[in-house]
């Protein structure tokens, strides 16, 4: 059985985590790609947060699966002479530079566009266009500048970043979908094009609920789901809002069994209107159902933290997953909080591939993350990722080298 994006060549010249992140998830899709490293020193990331000495480190190994790479240094004439012919060669280019690299490479969209009119250049910037598009952003800035640290965390403490890597993965994802867009309008127009996604920009995509939050505060002065609500104070930005769960649904993180010794001895309640009744009976709490205070959704708000107080009386009297069991008989909306351990160790996620292991020629056995979309007819084998420069040579001939050109390219340390 095919994939999904069998034929399509990508260039790529990025590195550490947003743009491999987007590359990674095109190569499961069943791209050619082809990622573009300084000789003896490659990406960054292959040295970095090393837990076994002297091999490429997990930072770089579960960003770059089902990838090649090539060394080739680019500032000697016949090293830009193989990455023309690349870009000639190949359907996008996906680089993840500071403001201005790649044109300082002599790369310049320009000049892509006249090598190969067809091609698809992609980038992540931290900023688009604007007073900040020329400031270098990593991870955690961008969750700051996307709206993201303002609302999380409590608020009588500072904002927060979340342990999601929502400015560089999340950016990343959204990178493969413009890319995917553009080589599909290429079928109807016949060219490439420049696709930008920006840090900040897919911060505030996937923080869009808080934007919604801020007109609603600004029309109405409250918002009756948070947490701050009755008795707190509203300012005149969105607040921190602790576990609330930002929607029409409220929600809290709730201790269970074992919560004094397990820090993940948690889980999260939903007090969904339509099973009230059964929320109610579960607990124990059946003279909710003709309280006043307790009988509608609205009249619940502003009793909310009292709500979820008693309820946890009765959640720490179970585990999370005996918990989880009786909840889910009764379509309560529930969900453990699961540590990393718990998820690593899980059958069911090594079954479905989001959790995959891989075996590496130097560094073992290790797991990664597995592809997150599942397509029935572009099945994906994760496959490890290439050691630096591993590729060098086939590509250079299947660009035409000869085996005496390549050795020469290597005699003078081009590639």
């Amino acid at each position: 059985m095919g994939k999904a994006l069998d034929g399509v060549k990508i260039l790529d010249f990025t590195h550490v985590q947003s743009g491999p992140t987007c590359t990674q998830l095109l190569a499961w899709l069943g791209a050619d790609v082809v990622k573009v490293e300084r000789a003896g020193e490659g990406d960054i990331t292959r040295g970095q947060l090393r837990d076994v000495p002297g091999v490429d480190s997990l930072y770089f190994t579960m960003l770059n699966g089902n990838k090649r790479s090539i060394t080739i240094d680019a500032r000697n004439p016949k090293g830009k002479k193989v990455l023309e012919a690349l870009v000639k060669k190949c359907d996008v280019l996906v680089e993840n530079f500071g403001p201005g690299a790649l044109d300082r490479m002599g790369l310049t969209w320009e000049h892509i566009n006249s090598l190969n009119p067809r091609m698809v250049v992609a980038s992540v910037k931290g900023f688009g266009p604007g007073p900040y598009e020329d400031c270098k952003v990593y991870e955690n800035v961008a969750q700051c500048a996307g709206g993201a640290a303002s609302t999380t965390g409590f608020d009588d403490g500072p904002p927060l970043v979340t342990g999601a890597q929502i400015g560089d993965s999340g950016t990343g994802l959204h990178l493969a979908l413009g890319i995917v867009a553009a080589l599909y309008q290429r079928n109807t127009t016949g060219r490439g094009q420049r696709v930008l996604a920006a840090m900040q920009d897919g911060v505030l995509n996937l923080c869009r609920v808080k934007l919604r939050d801020q007109q609603r505060l600004e029309r109405m002065g409250v918002m009756e789901e948070y947490p701050q609500y009755p008795n707190g104070k509203f300012g005149d930005a969105v607040p921190r809002a602790g576990n609330a769960s930002g929607g029409g649904q409220p929600g809290w993180i709730l201790k269970c069994k074992g919560w004094e010794t397990d820090p993940n001895d948690y889980i999260y309640f939903i007090t969904q209107a339509p099973v009230w009744e059964a929320i109610c009976k579960t607990i124990g709490r059946e003279e909710w159902l003709t309280d006043p205070r307790y009988a509608t959704p609205k009249s619940r708000l502003p009793h909310l933290m009292e709500i979820f107080g008693q309820i946890e009386e009765w959640t720490k009297t179970k585990t999370k997953f005996e918990a989880m069991a009786i909840l889910n008989e009764h379509d309560i909306p529930c969900g453990p909080i699961l540590s990393m351990k718990e998820i690593a160790e899980e059958p069911s996620l090594r079954a479905t591939g989001t959790v995959v292991e891989v075996d590496h020629p130097t560094r073992g056995k290790y797991l990664t993350v597995g592809m997150p979309i599942k397509m029935s007819d572009s099945p994906v084998e994760v496959t490890r990722s290439p050691l630096l420069g591993e590729h060098t040579d086939e590509v250079l001939a299947e660009l035409g080298y000869t085996p005496s050109q390549i050795a020469e390219l290597h005699a003078e340390k081009v590639v």
